[in-house]
């Protein structure tokens, strides 16, 4: 009988959150191990079925790094770096297209339709999604000048045509996004899926942006999970090299969609069985909450 209770009291504990964000829009980052473990891949499904049950909007933005390293290597197309960065030449470019848009995508949206859901697979080319233009990487020199340097098809998001993505939620359906944009001239661009994510829900005025990572979320300088942060403490923490890496574009992504409108930001572990549910309706959550 106290097993039952237990799990009315974490019923009680989501129901003001049900209320509260019903209606609303999420925009979900899907990548690193959750994206590789047969048992995670359907927990995450899970999690986004139930966020759709319960009247929230999910918009899923998927990355696939690890695919498109596998899929060049099996190719034998080696790469070309500057200053650490992958040069994506045409050649690669036309891989990560294909591997993003073609086998990636697929996956989520099967995985998804097959645990109940009702999910679209959408590339930034369809109905002129993600409007991009080329990006520039800058890079500072050690007498700090700046330097811009052209790695080929990386690109920038420009606009968000959200007309699709909204008629597939009034629909109720799932729109689940590859991280591949489309040029003015009809250029395809490869994009940093935490960008992307974050460029959608400031255009969607989503009420929450979820980052899935392979870290607890944001740290301390000891090493400790910060549960929420805001974005001058962040910026603090910066300064004070706690942050450091690659955590650094994710909280910056973070950052500028909250200055674009999106109301809270999340980075969460999703190495963690149902990781979405477990930030978004307890009262402690499992990853750092980035407000204002």
């Amino acid at each position: 009988m106290q097993k039952l209770i237990e799990k009315a009291n974490t019923l009680m504990e989501a129901l003001p959150y049900i209320r509260r964000f019903a209606g609303k829009t999420f925009v979900i980052k899907y990548g690193g191990h959750a994206m590789s473990d047969e048992r995670l891949k359907a927990s995450f499904a899970l999690d986004v079925i139930m966020l759709r049950s319960l009247g929230i909007n999910a918009v899923i933005v998927h990355g696939g790094g690890p695919q498109i390293n596998g899929t060049l290597k099996r190719y034998g197309i080696v790469s070309e770096f500057v200053r650490g960065m992958r040069v994506t030449d045409a050649e690669t470019m036309s891989v990560v297209e294909m591997v993003l848009v073609g086998q990636v995508n697929k996956e989520v949206v099967g995985y998804l339709n097959q645990q109940g859901g009702r999910a679209v697979g959408l590339s930034g080319k369809d109905g002129t999604l993600l409007l991009s233009k080329k990006l520039l990487q800058e890079f500072t020199n050690e007498d700090g000048s700046v330097e811009q340097v052209d790695i080929g098809y990386v690109g920038d998001v420009v606009k968000v045509n959200t007309d699709l993505i909204s008629v597939l939620e009034q629909g109720k359906y799932i729109p689940v996004i590859a991280p591949v944009g489309v040029g003015p001239e009809g250029e395809t661009y490869n994009i940093n899926a935490d960008l992307v994510a974050g460029r959608v829900a400031a255009a969607l005025n989503a009420e929450k942006l979820i980052l899935l990572t392979d870290t607890p979320g944001v740290l301390d300088g000891g090493k400790k999970l910060i549960p929420a942060i805001s974005v001058a403490e962040m910026h603090r923490l910066i300064d004070e090299e706690c942050i450091t890496g690659g955590m650094i574009p994710k909280v910056v992504c973070c950052a500028d969609a909250l200055r674009d409108g999106v109301k809270k930001a999340h980075i969460i572990d999703g190495r963690v069985e149902h990781a979405v549910l477990l930030e978004i309706f307890t009262d402690v959550g499992i990853g750092t909450e980035i407000t204002k």
